[in-house]
């Protein structure tokens, strides 16, 4: 049975937009390698990523911070996870989610809450995702170089929010997010 792994990262960031992968693993992958994204290192996740691209089948889907804002940040991650899900060039007959929700219109999946840590091809989708993001955050820093994307990839640390303060906000910003809806209402 052809199954694919779904999974998405950057639901918890103040900047960018959220990304997920879908990912059919061939027979050649070394399963060894595939774990939680979270658990591995920025360098190794790079290497595994390159591997997982050579043995696997993967797509990328990407909901804009625009569409963050428009849906709300469970909406946009289901969204990207859909347009992720539709772009893989072969049509997997099960659809395996991390989490409890699933994008409308699939009619063969199911979602697994915990399922990067327990499910290898959700592992992979993880990783892909995350190594994605992370360089898109990396590039978007070159530009934006007050938040230190390139280290947090967006997310709210110290760094980020001192850049907050000092520069204000840019439209890569979640705009209905906490701490950036607060800076908007002052």
């Amino acid at each position: 049975m052809v199954t694919a792994g779904v999974d998405e990262v950057g639901r918890g960031c103040l900047a960018g937009p959220v990304v997920s992968a879908a990912v059919i693993l061939k027979e050649t992958i070394n399963l060894k390698l595939l774990k939680d994204s979270k658990k591995i290192t920025f360098k190794k996740r790079i290497e595994i990523a390159d591997h997982i691209k050579l043995h696997s089948i993967y797509a990328i889907g990407v909901a804009s911070v625009e569409e963050i804002h428009k849906l709300n940040i469970l909406q946009a991650a289901l969204l990207s996870m859909k347009r992720a899900i539709d772009r893989l060039s072969t049509t997997p007959e099960l659809v395996l989610i991390d989490g409890n929700f699933a994008p409308k219109g699939l009619t063969n999946f199911k979602t697994i809450i915990n399922g990067d840590e327990k499910i290898k091809s959700i592992s992979a989708a993880s990783i892909i995702a995350k190594v994605f993001r992370d360089q898109l955050m990396i590039k978007l820093s070159e530009k934006f170089n007050y938040y230190a994307w390139e280290r947090n990839f967006g997310y709210g640390t110290k760094a980020h929010m001192d850049g907050l303060k000092k520069f204000g906000i840019t439209s890569h910003h979640r705009k209905g997010f906490k701490p950036i809806y607060k800076m908007l209402s002052n």
